[in-house]
């Protein structure tokens, strides 16, 4: 029975697993990107929205600024509108339409997004404006004249020229009120030490009007202070600050109080800060409310509601789905040859089963290979059955002769005569040859062969066949001839060296007609020795000579025995030649005769010493 592969180890469910966690993972990642990416967008997108509010808020602060009303501020929204890609509109505290970028008759949003007040800012950036509440270009009353104006900027530019020659850079800068200040490379006022070096005084020394504006400032304060039982004498003064661009920061209670209660430098602030404002509500514009649209992210764009978030997981699962599909389709098609190759592995030997090959990938590549492997598994069964034959049909001849003239030599029918006991014994070599043979190519099948090496002259080795085969060769009537380089040899066993020339020689002798010849040859061919056994025999089939080397192999199919061997033996030449990291091919040319070529390594001659 074939055994059940457990589930947690099915090739199909680990690819399913892997490609699952892959899918997880990439699903997982790339949401995850989309969202950090998004909302890095959005975020980014809503701070640039934030900065253009800003900038409209502010432009719409400085017209409210430098004027008494919202008269003409029409042609500035639509400008502005077009300028930054939004809707801008502009109403009364009750709603009432001063100016709108668009149509005529469209709703405005649900919500203001700012108030205009310069009188009451917490939004504009410039230096001053987060403390007072004012907009710096709030001047009202203290605007300088065009006289004022040019007389101080003269001043300046003569303060700017010594501070020059004292190594100090300024710059010029004129403050929304007209008068001219020296401000360093690094945005700050000129120090008191360049003012003390190349001022007289005259450049923060008051004009008229704002002499005059001061004036109407502290009537107001010291109105405010009477309510409260203040007085100007122990109350406060004020401190011009020229080098400040903000009214909010030159008009403030300073060093506050020579003497006093904290409350009482309280009221001051807040007298001042009251009387400041209602003396600059003349020159701006009412209070207006901001409306903006086309562009407004109070509400993020990317909202992950219940619905998006079941948008996100049903994508997320379509895509699982396709992939577990998918990689369940591709799994199914890669297991399927392999459960085929396992179901035909799982089969008896002599069932022969192949695999189709439907690829050319690595799976088709191992059907092959198993199918080559099936293959050579039963030409090797064959073989082995066609051996087992062919020992027995070897061993049965000579035993069925020995059997036979013993029982009839035992029955008294024959007497044991020196002729039967000679062709007994005959028979008993034939044996002896045979198991001979088996022994040795069972020890070269093993790796037990056993060689004795030592330096072997190859004419020497030649010289000792030729004498052995010479009476076999005179009685066929087959001429043995040697040709070989005495300076040739061979680092060999010269016992299994001649045994496998014995072989050669002996198997060519039993194919040589009368009037042939059998040659033994030798030369050198590089760092080989070339050995070769030459007969004019009869030759061997085209469609033979690459079985010729096999075992129990014979040409002539009858085994008769009159052609004699025992069809081991050129197998054994090859076994040897092997075990001498050698070669042996044979070449034959039918009616012609055969040649068979020994290739060994070469071997120096020893020293003469």
């Amino acid at each position: 029975m074939r055994p059940r592969i457990p589930l947690r180890k099915r090739l199909l469910v680990r690819l399913l697993v892997a490609t699952v966690l892959i899918a997880l993972c990439s699903v997982g990642a790339t949401a995850w990107l989309a969202v950090e990416t998004t909302t890095r967008a959005i975020q980014e997108e809503q701070g640039q929205d934030l900065a253009d509010d800003m900038r409209i808020l502010a432009r719409l602060s400085g017209y409210a600024a430098t004027h008494p009303d919202w008269n003409g501020v029409a042609p500035t929204v639509r400008a502005l509108s077009k300028k930054m890609g939004r809707r801008i509109a502009l109403t009364t505290s009750d709603r009432t339409l001063i100016a709108d970028s668009a149509a005529h008759g469209t709703s405005l949003p649900p919500r203001a997004a700012a108030s205009v007040d310069p009188l009451h800012t917490d939004t504009y950036t410039e230096a001053g404006a987060q403390l007072s509440g004012l907009d710096p270009r709030v001047v009202g009353p203290y605007r300088l004249t065009a006289d004022e104006s040019a007389l101080l900027k003269e001043i300046a530019t003569q303060q700017q020229r010594c501070l020059s020659r004292l190594g100090l850079e300024s710059t010029v800068v004129t403050t929304p009120s007209g008068r001219p200040a020296l401000v360093e490379p690094n945005g700050t006022a000129s120090s008191e030490y360049a003012a003390e070096k190349c001022g007289n005084g005259k450049l923060q020394s008051l004009t008229g009007t704002e002499r005059n504006a001061l004036q109407d400032l502290t009537v107001r304060v010291h109105a405010c202070l009477a309510k409260d039982g203040l007085t100007a004498d122990d109350s406060l003064f004020f401190a011009v600050d020229t080098t400040q661009q903000s009214l909010a920061s030159r008009y403030i209670p300073g060093p506050y109080y020579k003497r006093g209660p904290a409350t009482a430098v309280q009221t001051g602030e807040t007298c001042t800060g009251d009387a400041l404002r209602a003396q600059l509500d003349p020159y701006v514009a009412p209070v207006a409310e901001l409306f903006l649209g086309g562009g407004d992210t109070t509400a993020p764009r990317f909202d992950v509601s219940p619905a998006n978030k079941a948008k996100v997981v049903g994508a997320a699962a379509a895509v699982l789905a396709l992939t577990v599909l998918v990689t369940a389709v591709v799994a199914t098609r890669l297991v399927r040859p392999l459960r085929a190759l396992t179901e035909a592995a799982q089969q008896p030997p002599e069932l022969h089963v192949r695999v189709p090959v439907r690829t050319r990938d690595e799976t088709g590549i191992l059907a092959e290979a198993f199918n080559d492997l099936a293959d050579r598994r039963e030409r090797m069964e064959a073989q082995r059955k066609a051996m087992v034959s062919d020992i027995a049909h070897e061993l049965r001849s000579p035993l069925t002769n020995i059997r036979g003239w013993l029982e009839v030599t035992r029955d008294g029918f024959v007497e044991a005569d020196p002729a039967l006991l000679g062709s007994l014994h005959e028979e008993a070599m034939v044996l002896q040859r045979v198991i001979d043979d088996l022994q040795d190519l069972a020890a070269a099948d093993a790796g037990t062969l056993r060689l004795h090496r030592e330096p072997v002259r190859v004419e020497d080795l030649f010289d000792q066949v030729a004498a052995a085969y010479r009476v076999t060769a005179d009685t066929a009537g087959v001429v043995l001839l040697t040709k070989a380089d005495g300076t040739l040899w061979l680092d060999a066993d010269p016992v299994r060296m001649r045994q496998v020339l014995g072989n050669l020689v002996s198997n060519a002798l039993r194919h040589t007609p009368v009037d042939g010849s059998v040659t033994l040859t030798a030369w050198r061919e590089g760092d080989r020795a070339v050995l070769t056994v030459t007969d004019t025999g009869t030759g061997i089939a085209p469609e033979d000579l690459p079985h010729v080397f096999e075992r129990f192999w014979r040409a002539d199919q009858s085994r008769s025995r009159r052609t004699g061997g025992s069809g081991l033996g050129l197998s054994i030449v090859r076994d040897l030649a092997a075990a001498h990291s050698g070669t042996v091919e044979a070449a034959s040319t039918p009616g012609t005769g055969s040649t068979f070529t020994l290739r060994l390594p070469d071997s120096p001659a020893p020293d003469a010493g």
